[in-house]
This record gives structure tokens, sequence and C-alpha cells, in this order.
């Protein structure tokens, strides 16, 4: 898939609606990940980050660059921007802002707006070594494949719910940032 074809099927087909369907009564936190997709000669890369393994939470998972919403960002890509330039250096300039899927909602209480985006230019990476432990790329094809999707019955408060895992190479992905990428992959792949 080219870059046009990505901008194209990402910006004409309407929203799917999430895999996830666990709902919660309480109050959610609202946070913002960014999906940057990377153009790299004639394929495209999805860039994710590693979290550091001394983290509270999720230690040494995979992930997008994002987090929590604070008060004086200005809207939820706002957030997805300061969380990526914050944990892995990339500034908004080279960040080209497509749209966003439907949020996401996770167990820990937080309600995630994933934010699509194109990296462009040659922009640069300075880890923050406090939240992430390495910033790599997975080719965008993994993902579109339906062979790398599985999913594993769980159950949490008497409530099935599936986990989703997309392993590649050595990395481990899954829970939301997997969940999160079968939902990019079903609106890539329709009609596609």
């Amino acid at each position: 898939m080219t870059k046009d074809e990505f901008i194209q099927r990402f910006q004409m087909q309407p929203l799917p609606t999430s895999v996830h369907t666990f709902r919660y009564q309480h109050k959610l936190k609202s946070a913002a990940v960014l999906i940057p997709i990377v153009s790299n000669q004639n394929r495209l890369d999805v860039l994710l980050t590693k979290r550091a393994s001394h983290l509270t939470h999720h230690p040494g998972q995979i992930s997008f660059p994002g987090g929590k919403v604070e008060p004086y960002d200005n809207d939820i890509t706002a957030t997805a921007l300061r969380e990526t330039q914050e944990e892995i250096g990339l500034q908004s300039t080279f960040i080209d802002v497509l749209g966003q899927l439907k949020p996401y909602q996770t167990i820990s209480g937080y309600e995630i707006t994933p934010i699509v985006a194109m990296v462009t230019g040659n922009g640069s990476y300075k880890i923050d070594e406090n939240e992430v432990s390495e910033v790599f790329q997975v080719p965008l094809s993994h993902f579109l494949q339906r062979q790398h999707h599985i999913q594993v019955p769980f159950y949490h408060q008497g409530i099935h719910h599936n986990v989703h895992f997309m392993p590649y190479q050595q990395y481990n992905i899954w829970g939301a940032t997997a969940a999160i990428l079968h939902d990019l992959s079903v609106l890539l792949n329709h009609n596609g």
C-alpha cells in the first residue's frame, strides 16, 4: 500500500465500530495516542514504542506514543502530539494528522482516542528514557494480514472479552495497542 492509497482509504471509509465491547459504568479518564505511519521508500511502517521496564503501569509493553489529556491541551489531537514529542522527541512539524479512529476503553479506566498521522520529512527521535526504552517500526502490511490477528478469551468481573495479540519478531504487541491496530486494519481493508 502506498502513502496515497493509505490516505485515500483512511479518509474515504466510515469508521468501523471498535472490536472492543467492554464498557464501564464509571467516569473514564481521557487519553490520546498517535498512530504514526512512516513512509520508508516503497512501504509504509507503523512506529511503535516499548515502554520503560521501570514504569509502574504497563512496564515493557508495546504501545503508541501518547498519554493522559491534560487541562492545558487544546484538544485530543494536541494531547497526542504533545505526548509524542515528550516521549520520543518527534516534533509536530514532522507530523501530518489525517484524522482519528473511534475511542477505545481500557480496563485501567481510560478512554483512548487514536489519532492517525503520517510522519513526514526526516524527523529524528530523542527518547525520554523515563518513559520509553525503544522506538521501532513494523511494516503496515503485517497488521493488514488477518493471520497475524490473534484473539484470546479473557474474563473480567465475570464478563467475556477478547484480548488481541499481533506478535512481530521479538515484539509481543497486545491489548489496547493490538486492538487499535485491528480497528485500523479493518478500516483500511474495507473494500480494498
